[in-house]
C-alpha cells in the first residue's frame, strides 16, 4: 500500500540529502528506495580509488580525473565538488532523464555541492545530523576503513557541516534509525503532495 502514496506525478522531484560520513545517510536512501520504486538515487562520478567492497555503477561510477575535467568542460554534471582532494559529480543528464519518467530523484551529496545548488536548483534540500560528534566518531571508528587521521579529518569535516544545516528546508537528527526513516519518508511524501496543491491552485 506505501508505494501508492507516491508516483503519482508526471515529472518526478529532486530532493538533495547532506550529511556528515557516518551518519546513515546511505542506510535511510537506500531504505526510501526499498519502499518506493518511484524513487531512485544517483550515482555520483569519482576520481577517488575504488574500496575493496565498492561496485562500480553500483556505488559510484570511478573515473579518471582527465576524464572528469572533460566532464566539467563539457557541461555535464549538474553539480560537483572536491573533496579531500577528489572530485565528486552528478550527471544532468541522468538526473533529468529520470525526473522526465515521473520518477523522484534524492542526490546523495555534501553540503559543498548541495549549496552551490541550492541558489539555482529547484529541490527540496533536507540535512541529517548525528545525535552528537561522539556518537558519530565512534561509528566511524566501528567502520574500521579508514585510518585515525582520516577519521579526524572528517570529524572536523562534519562540524563544519553541521553549522550549515539551517540553510537546508528539512533538518532531522538520526538518533534512532527507524524514527529518522519514518521522518525522511513523511518529507518526501509530503513533498509531492504539496506540489500538487500549488499546481492545482488549492
Amino acid at each position: 500500500m506505501s508505494s501508492k502514496l507516491l508516483g503519482n506525478r508526471e515529472k518526478g522531484l529532486v530532493f538533495i540529502v547532506s550529511a556528515p560520513a557516518g551518519t546513515g545517510k546511505t542506510t535511510l536512501t537506500q531504505m526510501l528506495v526499498d519502499e518506493f520504486p518511484c524513487v531512485v538515487e544517483s550515482i555520483s562520478y569519482t576520481t577517488r580509488e575504488k574500496r575493496e567492497e565498492e561496485v562500480d555503477g553500483v556505488h559510484y561510477r570511478f573515473i579518471t580525473r582527465e576524464k572528469f575535467e572533460e566532464k566539467i568542460q563539457a557541461g555535464e554534471f549538474l553539480e560537483y565538488a572536491d573533496i579531500y582532494g577528489d572530485l565528486y559529480g552528478t550527471s544532468k543528464k541522468w538526473v533529468e532523464s529520470r525526473l522526465e519518467k515521473g520518477l523522484h530523484v534524492v542526490l546523495v551529496i555534501d553540503t559543498q555541492g548541495a549549496l552551490k545548488l541550492k541558489s539555482r536548483y529547484p529541490a527540496t534540500y533536507i540535512f541529517i545530523s548525528p545525535p552528537s560528534f561522539e556518537e558519530l566518531r565512534r561509528r566511524l571508528l566501528e567502520r574500521r576503513t579508514e585510518s585515525d587521521e582520516v577519521i579526524a579529518k572528517r570529524l572536523a569535516w562534519a562540524k563544519k557541516e553541521v553549522e550549515k544545516k539551517n540553510e537546508y528546508d528539512y533538518w532531522l537528527v538520526n538518533n534512532d534509525l527507524e524514527t529518522a526513516y519514518q521522518v525522511l519518508r513523511s518529507i518526501v511524501i509530503a513533498e509531492e503532495y504539496k506540489i500538487k496543491k500549488v499546481k492545482k491552485g488549492v
